[in-house]
């Protein structure tokens, strides 16, 4: 839109049918999304117009709300899914608390999908191994693209907590800060499309799949969640003695009893499940433990008022107003039905069968079809066209042959 027709107030609208829009680009039958196939309102909220800083040309980007044309908030969206999981909570006399820690790739231009990615060649010359987990060296040659992003994420207003190297070839991890869970979905929204548009400019791409690489850790989206009692701001989660409250337990029983009917909303895609069926720091299981990172649900060490709640399922591939939603509803659902977890895990131990999740999008949007407490949480009209929309998602994947089945069983029949 033009900044005069903007500035204006004029309303701009959006067939429904473009929420449900598959990855591939085309659409689920009609009747998904209204047989019409009418229009909804694009309302941008005033607190997310940002002008783009790496933008030559004068450019501006607001986040909008999509509502019906009578006013409500569409159910197909997911940043409204995520304020009406938010507004229950204030019901309560309850704020989430919420923090996301996002992974991602940057990696050397790439046209060619038969091919591995590969990290840009550096400044000696060569191109990344994979010895720099951790690492304050600068010879990938990344300094210069980083420094830009942090440029750009304080023009946006995205603050950043910690910052580092991870596991993978080329791979890296930012923190934001923690606060309300809308602020953090938008802010993980405007972060990675401002790693894509700033890699961009000093040739690079940076790749937030799941599991961009074979025998290399995956990228997550880690959600820290906690609960504060809206006035005085005292986290719930610790009692008057500091002791863990009867209400994180509620809240990671709720949790523990959503984690399998919603792990489709976690975990989107076809790669999603390449990272989790590599079990290391990505676990895929509905366990909990105290500072254990084999477990789907982690207790991170922290002194009673920020005692949090760590969901490590969902991968940076997530939608993050969706994962949000998803992972706060399980633990309201577990807090408004006094549901206790099970006992904690430590050390080396096996998934019990009840707290295995799905392990392929097949599975996991069966799952999705069977569940009532979805069905309650987000309203059938969202989650049977989410279903509609992966289902065509997972057909396409299913009508391609893999480099792999054409290497290894040619000759096998």
């Amino acid at each position: 839109m033009t900044a005069e027709g903007f500035l204006e107030g004029r309303r701009l609208q959006m067939a429904r049918g473009v929420l449900l829009q598959c990855i591939m680009g085309g659409y689920p039958p009609a009747r998904f999304y209204g047989s019409d196939d009418g229009d909804l309102a694009l309302n941008a909220d005033p607190r997310q117009i940002h002008r783009l800083p790496w933008s030559q040309t004068p450019r501006a980007l607001a986040i909008c709300d999509a509502d019906e044309l009578s006013g409500e908030s569409s159910r197909l969206s997911t940043r409204g899914q995520l304020k009406r999981v938010i507004a229950r909570y204030a019901q309560l006399g309850l704020a989430p608390v919420v923090a996301t820690e996002l992974e991602f790739f940057v990696f050397a231009p790439h046209d060619d999908p038969t091919q591995a990615f590969r990290p840009p060649v550096g400044l000696d010359g060569r191109r990344e191994e994979g010895y720099s987990a951790f690492s304050v060296s600068s010879n990938n040659g990344l300094r210069p693209f980083f420094k830009e992003v942090y440029e750009c994420m304080a023009a946006l207003g995205l603050p950043r907590d910690t910052f580092m190297h991870e596991m993978g070839v080329s791979q890296f991890e930012i923190n934001l800060l923690h606060g309300d869970p809308l602020l953090l979905a938008d802010q993980t929204f405007l972060f990675k499309h401002l790693l894509k548009e700033v890699a961009l400019k000093h040739g690079l791409i940076v790749v937030c799949m799941a599991k961009p690489l074979a025998h290399t850790p995956g990228s997550s989206m880690h959600i820290h969640q906690s609960l504060v009692e809206i006035g005085s701001g005292r986290n719930v989660f610790s009692d008057e003695n500091g002791q863990p409250s009867a209400m994180f337990h509620h809240f990671i029983g709720g949790l523990q009893a959503g984690m399998a009917d919603f792990t489709a909303l976690f975990a989107p895609n076809v790669n999603s499940y390449q990272r989790l069926c590599h079990p290391y720091a990505s676990p895929n299981n509905a366990c909990w433990s105290h500072d254990n990172r084999a477990a789907g649900l982690r207790i991170p060490a922290s002194s009673p008022v920020a005692r949090r709640v760590e969901n490590r399922l969902p991968g940076a591939d997530a939608n993050p107003y969706l994962a949000l939603a998803a992972s706060l509803a399980a633990g309201l659902h577990g807090i408004e039905n006094e549901l206790e977890p099970s006992a904690a895990i430590q050390g080396e131990f096996q998934v019990p069968d009840n707290l295995a999740l799905p392990c392929t999008l097949h599975a996991a949007l069966e799952r999705l079809k069977r569940s009532q407490l979805a069905r309650e949480l987000f309203g059938n009209e969202f989650i049977e066209g989410y279903i509609a929309s992966k289902t065509m998602e997972l057909t396409s994947f299913f009508d391609e042959i893999t480099p792999w089945e054409r290497r290894v069983l040619a000759a096998q029949a």
